[in-house]
């Protein structure tokens, strides 16, 4: 009878689950502007859970015949008594199943993520032409050459809008912007990548452009190319943009497998930029900044040892979704300024670093005044990029504490372990959201640079004015393909 009980239990209580769960995903689209989900997922939950919890079960029981054979032989054959034995038989299997995913399953894993990643960015597609204009990497001429570029490289200098796209959305002079990139192919260490960039500053001219954007890629080599392209469009083209690859792997592979690799990349891409620049005389010296999206935020801030370096090196940063693990990033919202919410921070009145959550005005974060050179960061609420953290194992973050932010479900709570795999499994589709939510950022970056460095004179109908540029240049520039 207490068998039946159970199982309708069980039944009932999932149904109920699943109703509820189509009740809050429901509410957190709405947040985004996004119509109800279909109710055929929920369908299919059952079947997922059943499959879910045969395999988990069946590895258990695998583990646990495992562990008392063990048991048995050190009993049999080193006549250790059979209580003892059974525990010893349990240590012995747990510590080969560590050693098991901590060496050897990391290292298959990593090895094959790498061949098909690697099998990725060497894919050429039609719709990215190789460029022919001199100011481009991978173009004839250039040190960099277009097959070593990889996927992500190619889309990015083939991307981008040239000076004859920008005379359309503006009657100020123009002029061609410059696409700077290596890719891992096109050397074979570091310091011959790092050779190989500065012959392409020297040769494309992207030094004699007023602003050079160095913009530290993702684990991909990924650039946001709607970023880059209100980048050029503010500037009128008087721009240089600057990026490497440092690994194959998509962000969260390359976060997992080698994290300290990224801030060893940005660390070496700025300085690079960073010593060309001040090789020139003070007068000619173009305006320094830095951009950078996601794991590219953490790139970037391996550059710099704190925000007074940041302030010594540069005239600018704009970083979109910071992970929770940024050195910088963390330090400053764990020193936040009393009182201000963990989602949306308020640093020493503003005065140096502020942060917008997309919607709040940059001259809202803070006090009256904000020191240059300005320094921005843009996070949603929603993105569990920024808020993803072992740490949601087992503590309660701060941000769960507070009242949620604009587009967060009042729903949310915190439970040991389950928060951490919610949020570990809204990554996979952390971008597949509409534009000002979770992680993707969209036209953020054209307020946040008109905050950092504008262009003389800019107002805020130039804000707009760029905001509907982006959006309209889309299908010109080829990234967007």
């Amino acid at each position: 009878m207490w068998r039946a009980l159970i199982v309708f239990g069980v039944i009932g209580g999932g149904l109920s689950m699943m109703v509820a769960a189509k009740r809050w995903q429901d509410g957190v689209r709405a947040l985004m502007d996004m119509r109800p989900g279909s109710n055929l997922w929920y369908v299919l939950t059952p079947v997922v859970a059943f499959v879910v919890a045969a395999l988990l079960i069946s590895a258990v029981r695998v583990l646990r015949d495992l562990a008392l054979l063990a048991g048995r032989r050190a009993n049999r054959f080193l006549k250790i008594p059979l209580p003892a034995a059974k525990v010893l038989g349990f240590i012995w299997i747990a510590l080969l199943l560590f050693l098991f995913v901590n060496d050897i399953g990391f290292r298959a894993f990593t090895a094959g993520a790498n061949r098909v990643a690697s099998a990725t960015n060497d894919q050429e597609l039609p719709e990215f032409p190789q460029p022919t204009a001199p100011q481009r990497s991978g173009s004839p001429g250039s040190a960099a050459a277009w097959s070593g570029l990889g996927n992500e490289g190619r889309k990015f200098v083939a991307g981008g809008l040239r000076a004859a796209d920008l005379r359309r959305f503006t009657t100020r002079p123009v002029t061609e912007p410059v696409r700077v990139y290596v890719g891992l192919e096109n050397a074979d260490t570091p310091t011959e990548r790092i050779s190989l960039l500065h012959r392409e500053l020297a040769r494309t001219g992207a030094l004699d452009r007023k602003h050079v954007v160095v913009i530290p890629t993702t684990g991909s080599g990924w650039v946001n190319p709607t970023a880059a392209r209100a980048v050029e469009l503010m500037y009128d083209g008087d721009v240089a943009l600057v990026a490497m690859q440092y690994s194959y792997l998509p962000s969260w592979i390359s976060f997992v497998t080698d994290g300290e690799a990224s801030l060893e990349s940005g660390k070496r891409l700025i300085d690079a930029v960073l010593t060309d620049v001040r090789a020139r005389p003070a007068e000619h010296r173009p305006k320094l900044l830095v951009m950078g999206e996601s794991l590219g935020t953490r790139a970037g801030e391996g550059a710099f040892a704190g925000l007074p370096d940041i302030r010594e090196k540069v005239d600018g940063v704009v970083w979109l979704g910071p992970p929770r693990a940024n050195p910088i990033h963390s330090a400053i919202t764990d020193r936040r300024d009393l009182g201000t919410p963990e989602v949306l921070p308020t640093y020493t009145d503003g005065l140096i670093v502020r942060f917008t959550d997309g919607q709040r005005s940059l001259a809202d974060s803070g006090g009256a005044e904000w020191l240059a050179p300005h320094i921005v960061y843009v996070q949603h609420p929603s993105d569990p990029v920024v808020w993803w953290s072992p740490e949601l194992m087992l503590r309660q973050p701060d941000w769960l504490r507070e009242p949620p932010g604009r587009d967060r479900s009042s729903a949310m709570a915190w439970y040991p372990f389950v928060t951490f795999w919610q949020v570990s499994a809204d990554l996979a589709n952390a971008a597949g959201v509409p534009d000002g939510h979770g992680h993707n950022y969209g036209t953020a970056v054209v307020d946040a640079f008109a905050a950092v460095l504008p262009p003389e004179g800019w107002t805020a109908a130039d804000t707009e004015r760029v905001r509907m540029a982006v959006m309209a240049s889309a299908a010109i520039d080829g990234a967007e393909k």
